[in-house]
């Protein structure tokens, strides 16, 4: 068929052979400078007896260091995000410090976005799995002491005093009963001399008067 074929053809032939190989390197040649995801610990798919303190990627060339240009998420077996802080880029490393998590053993999920060093951004996502990690001790709670019931203090008993004997009463009042007669004795004594004292007085007046009329007494027809 090439003998066929006359010189200006073959000619044509070959410069659109070789026009399309050139646009098809040129179209594979963005694709093949892109950064790549070459290694990871924890590796891909790998099993740990431990929950890791961090994630490291590796790529195949310096990935952008710039603000928010890389991004790690990883999330544990109950999907909640155990990454802590910022990845650190330093070159072709990325490392993303993870922190204490409640259920260590599991499936842990990684998902990675980086902008490669040609300005386009790339990503991925890959799994490891820790099983036999002990689970954390719960921290010690404090219990209080039981509080002992405080015992009431019994009522002191009052004395009550016993009521008073009447005799002792008759005796109290004795001494006043005594003093009371005396008084009134006395009373009636003085009476009876200031009374006879009174009639000898007049006796004595009467014998006078008789003795100065001579003794006579009144005379009568």
């Amino acid at each position: 068929m090439v003998e066929g074929m006359s010189a200006r053809s073959v000619t044509g032939f070959l410069a659109a052979v070789g026009i399309a190989a050139a646009a098809l390197f040129a179209s594979a040649a963005p694709a093949a400078a892109h950064d790549q995801l070459v290694d990871s610990d924890p590796p891909a798919n790998s099993t740990l007896d431990a929950a890791p303190e961090q994630v490291v990627l590796t790529f195949s060339a310096e990935v952008l260091a710039d603000e928010g240009a890389t991004v790690v998420e990883v999330t544990d077996a109950s999907g909640t995000r155990v990454d802590d802080g910022d990845p650190i880029v330093e070159g072709v490393t990325v490392t993303q410090p993870l922190a204490a998590v409640a259920e260590p053993n599991g499936t842990f999920d990684v998902a990675w976005k980086v902008v490669s060093s040609d300005g386009h951004p790339i990503s991925g996502e890959f799994s490891f799995t820790v099983e036999g990690a002990p689970e954390p001790e719960p921290t010690p709670t404090e219990t209080a002491a039981p509080v002992e019931p405080t015992t009431e203090p019994s009522p002191t008993p009052t004395e009550v005093a016993p009521p008073a004997d009447e005799d002792s009463t008759f005796g109290d009042v004795w001494p006043w009963v005594a003093g009371g007669i005396l008084l009134a004795a006395v009373a009636g004594a003085v009476i009876y001399l200031l009374v006879s004292r009174a009639r000898r007085a007049a006796a004595q007046e009467r014998l006078r008067q008789q003795a100065d009329t001579g003794g006579e007494g009144p005379s009568g027809d």
